[in-house]
Formats: C-alpha cells, structure tokens, sequence
C-alpha cells in the first residue's frame, strides 16, 4: 500500500446532544399541568378547584400528576419556573470573572421584554389577593432559592462555603420579594405591558441596591446601583 492510497483519518466532531424525545414529553406534561392548573385558578378562584380537577382538564391520572408534582399549590408554584430558567440562562452566559450581582442585573436586563416576568407576576398577584395561596408563593421562592444556590455554587466552585451560597441566594430572593412588594402596591394586579415593564425595572434596581450594600438613598440611586462597576466588593467570592 502506497502513502497515496492511504485514506486520511478525520476527527468526527459530534454535536452536543439535544434533549431525548422522552424528555421532550416530560416537559410537556410538566407544563401541561401547570397550565391546567393556573387556568382553573383563574376561572374558578381560589379554593375552587382540586387535583382531580387539573388532572382532568390536562388529561392526565392522579398518579401521573404526583408524579410531577407534590401538591396543588406545587403545580401552581411552578409556572414562574420559565422566567427563573430563562435568567439563570442569561447568567450562566456572563464572564466568569464578573460578581454574581452583576452577572444577575446583567441577566435581568437581558430579559428586555416585560411579559417575561407575567407569569410569576400573576402568581404573586392572586397570593396576595387571597392569602390562601401563600403557600404557591413560598413554593415558587423556594424552588428560586435552590436554582440560585446551585448557579453560584457552579460558578464560584463546589469548595465554597455554604452559609456564603445560602446567604446570597437567601439576599437576592428577599430584593425579588421587596421589588414585587413595591410593585403590587403600586400597580395592583395590572399585568399590562407598562406595568410589568416597572415590575422589571424594579428588580433589576433592587439587585443593584444589593450589590451597594444599600447604601442611603442619598448617597446612590437605584439606577445607579445597577449601573456602577464599582458597587460590588472585590473578593474572589464577592457578591
């Protein structure tokens, strides 16, 4: 055998495998019964409704909705997955030496349309109107909490301290509860475009008094706050 005659030998490059066809259909379960969910919240109320309810309306079985899910207030709880996933999306993509501060108003702003926040908007919007459903809510803030704890954990390393991850994702959720606090008061159950746009804006600035160290507000403005490259600390750890 000749050199010629030897065929070269080329590096097949494979690309990233995308999700499985059963993942596929069991996000879309996963969705279809939250859908179901919300739908019958809105149209019957609080209260209203049961599991038996949201399964019939998804058309899936009881058992296939524990599967999916602990509770009612669990399936609930989870249509403000999107807009958490789509941040830490956003996040994730920021340079690794960035603070986790930055990197989080950078993927807020990145969010630029306002009905991204509708659905977790609408959620916190009929728990205050009907305290019933608190539990939805804590269920949301908690589900936020580990997704946060477990992006920082990624980008800081798995040696890091765990009161320090707990205590951040503990500080960015209480600011998300205050921007929402401040918004509801302000706009009331309003999921308009305009409104959700000031919604928006609020969590971005309430990230931004977070990594000044709320300072007074005589000293930064919130648009400040979440424009500065010098609010956050300069540790390799930092905020």
């Amino acid at each position: 055998m000749t050199p010629d005659s030897i065929e070269p030998i080329t590096a097949e490059v494979s690309e990233p495998a995308g999700p499985s066809r059963r993942e596929l259909n069991k996000a879309a379960t996963r969705a279809s019964i939250a859908t179901a969910a919300l739908d019958l919240l809105r149209s019957n109320g609080p209260g209203n409704f049961t599991v038996e309810d949201i399964t019939a309306s998804a058309g899936v079985s009881r058992r296939t909705f524990f599967n999916y899910f602990a509770s009612l207030e669990a399936a609930l709880a989870s249509v403000a997955d999107g807009f958490m996933d789509r941040a830490l999306e956003q996040f994730r993509l920021r340079p690794a030496e960035e603070s986790i501060l930055e990197s989080a108003q950078a993927a807020l702003m990145a969010l630029a349309d306002p009905m991204s926040v509708a659905p977790m908007a609408e959620l916190f919007s009929l728990t205050q109107e009907n305290r019933s459903l608190a539990r939805s809510e804590l269920e949301a803030w908690e589900h936020c909490t580990g997704q946060i704890i477990d992006a920082a954990r990624s980008r800081l390393g798995s040696d890091t301290s765990e009161l320090y991850l707990h205590a951040l994702a503990g500080s960015v959720i209480s600011c998300g509860k205050a921007a929402m606090t401040v918004w509801f008061a302000e706009r009331g159950p309003d999921l308009s475009p305009d409104s959700l746009e000031v919604l928006r804006q609020h969590l971005i600035d309430a990230m931004g008094l977070l990594g000044a160290g709320f300072a007074p507000s005589s000293e930064v403005t919130p648009e400040a706050a979440s424009t500065s490259p010098a609010a956050s600390p300069t540790s390799t750890d930092r905020f």
